[in-house]
């Protein structure tokens, strides 16, 4: 009987290691987009994050993976579970803190048009909570639930959690106790980075945190990003708002047009860019989605036409103009507006965007291929075949990026 007792207590007083892993880089991330519950794709570089951390989890006993039931999560997860042996266990309670109204706006978006809110959240005030989100106190709450709760059906195991980056703030703050208005001090994690605690008797202690030596520093999203740094307002980091064309932005349409089309073909006298104006605001008119103007604060930078028919049947969106005036080209925008197309395209049920490309631009070329545009053929354009791409914009659990890219 004493034998029996003791035993329940040694299980008790067993120790479960959890290593808490953020996703890989995914849409959000690259588009500079606000994704908590917005179930977003994991990136090309993300894929090369995911193979990376792989490799560090190859050595390391685990006994039982979880995620949350995200795509991004799920996706980063399979480093560990195929490799080890081991299914994957999905719950809706280790998501990202919920962002509410705020879900899939840009944000330069809420930072122009709610800069008070965006404040609130910036500076982790705990009287921050978005129409029909959480506050970062309920989601404290949630996740240390779900942590512990996943402890305690692991005694003295090894387990892999795989959750997101608010949300793992929040539970180093929980562990750590550091009030809600004090988060700002918590360095973020980059993407694919690993926490590792120790958990005893619901007791969680701290082994180390937001380790991502395993990522060289080209696959490294922070170290491409600086808003986590001292460095502000720096263009690396400007983020986009989006507004539909109107009848006041044609010189700047047509502009961008006809610099585009010259860099390309060169001087044509046939080329017409008020007809290729006049085109676009008649689309607008049908759809206000069709051509978005890429703002910074006041200014427009840039341009996104969608031919929102042309491959309807195939489930494709289809880039008919994608550009940036010539004096923000460079300077880290341009996957900004993919996303753009992105978020428009795919609740319209598109799971792939297309978009031809002249064999000449090899800049535009080289962008493409750099996010996940891959090429399916080639059509007759007017001064010769153009290349037909594509890129994969669905959800299924198997996709990995081609393995033939531009």
């Amino acid at each position: 009987m004493r034998t029996q007792r003791r035993d329940r207590n040694d299980a008790m007083e067993q120790t479960t290691t959890l290593y808490v892993v953020r996703h890989a880089e995914a849409e959000g991330n690259l588009y500079r987009r606000i994704h908590g519950w917005y179930d977003a794709l994991i990136t090309e570089n993300g894929y090369r994050q995911i193979a990376a951390l792989e490799e560090r989890f190859r050595p390391i006993h685990i006994d039982a993976v979880y995620s949350s039931d995200l795509f991004r999560t799920k996706t980063t997860a399979r480093a560990v579970y195929p490799s080890h042996g081991l299914t994957l266990t999905a719950r809706p309670d280790l998501r990202e803190v919920s962002m509410g109204e705020w879900e899939d706006r840009t944000w330069g978006e809420v930072a122009r048009f709610q800069p008070a809110q965006y404040l609130r959240y910036s500076t982790c005030d705990p009287h921050w909570k978005n129409r029909g989100g959480e506050s970062r106190q309920e989601a404290r709450v949630r996740i240390m639930a779900a942590m512990g709760d996943i402890a305690a059906h692991h005694p003295g195991q090894t387990v892999a959690v795989f959750c997101h980056g608010d949300i793992i703030r929040c539970l180093h703050a929980e562990v750590l106790g550091i009030p809600v208005e004090q988060m700002t001090e918590l360095t973020p994690c980059d993407n694919t980075g690993v926490s590792c605690f120790r958990v005893t008797e619901g007791r969680f202690e701290p082994v180390f945190r937001n380790d991502a030596s395993h990522l060289p520093p080209e696959l490294s999203t922070m170290g491409r990003q600086r808003w986590w740094k001292e460095v502000r307002n720096t263009m690396a980091d400007a983020n986009c708002w989006f507004r539909p064309l109107t009848a006041e932005d044609e010189g700047f349409y047509r502009a961008l047009h006809r610099g585009t089309w010259t860099d390309l073909y060169g001087a044509d006298p046939s080329y017409d860019d008020a007809a290729f104006f006049q085109d676009a605001l008649r689309q607008v008119r049908e759809d206000r989605q069709a051509v978005s103007v890429a703002m910074l604060g006041d200014a427009p930078v840039g341009m996104v036409h969608l031919d929102l028919e042309r491959d309807r049947a195939q489930k494709a969106g289809h880039i008919r103009f994608f550009a940036l005036a010539p004096e923000y080209r460079g300077r880290g925008l341009a996957p900004q507006l993919l996303g753009q197309a992105v978020s428009v395209c795919r609740p319209m049920g598109r799971d792939r965007l297309r978009l031809l490309c002249s064999p000449e631009n090899g800049a535009a070329l080289r962008f493409y291929g750099r996010h996940g545009f891959y090429p399916i053929g080639t059509v007759p354009g007017r001064w010769g075949p153009l290349h037909q791409l594509e890129k994969y914009i669905g959800y299924h659990p198997e996709h990995e990026p081609p393995h033939d890219p531009l």
